[in-house]
């Protein structure tokens, strides 16, 4: 059986019931936006696999002594130990967030189906630079709604939860953040309409 198919709910039955392989499935089901969801914080790739390992030794820890409570939301689960970890962790060191993926290379970055000739990088490279910066510019809840949405590819009900936010917070958050960065784009960098 292929495992996207198996629920997160079997996995973590038969995971609880003894099959090893399940929690296995797991972490690789949800590594990415996990661990993207804790380098955004802490800006380390060593320091984020040690709190993604701490992430799902509690995960474990918490199915192994009974107290997890099946509700059908472990990816938001998951996702709110991950970002707590992290946040604790932030604020030891309070350290600015990065936006990059789990295998370190930027978040900016898409997919390319065909190869781009060299200008058409340069322009893209600059183009994700400029965004950076000016999402580095937003405050702070308007960045984290802008990032758990477009990178984490989280629902705002999910951010809701993830963040103690209302959903409406979480809209209008992220429209005010679309709206400054198209302000900024406008009056800093207008070529990037283009």
């Amino acid at each position: 059986m292929n495992r996207q198919q198996i629920s997160d709910r079997d996995l973590i039955r038969n995971f609880i019931a003894g099959n090893e392989a399940c929690m296995e499935m797991l972490v690789k089901r949800y590594k990415s936006k996990v661990y993207t969801a804790i380098y955004l914080v802490v800006q380390d790739t060593y320091i984020a696999e040690d709190i993604f390992q701490e992430t799902f030794i509690k995960v474990i820890r918490t199915f192994k002594s009974g107290k997890y409570e099946e509700n059908d939301k472990f990816k938001q689960w998951v996702m709110r130990i991950a970002r707590n970890l992290a946040i604790d962790y932030y604020r030891k060191v309070k350290k600015m967030p990065k936006i990059t993926r789990d295998d370190g290379s930027d978040i900016f970055e898409t997919l390319n189906f065909f190869e781009r000739s060299i200008e058409d990088k340069i322009v893209q490279n600059e183009r994700e630079r400029v965004i950076r910066m000016f999402i580095k510019e937003l405050p702070e809840e308007q960045k984290e709604v802008l990032i758990l949405r477009h990178y984490g590819d989280l629902s705002f009900k999910e951010i809701s939860e993830l963040t103690g936010i209302s959903i409406n917070t979480a809209l209008g958050r992220m429209r005010y953040a679309l709206i400054n960065l198209r302000k900024m784009i406008n009056t800093y960098a207008p070529d990037l309409n283009k």
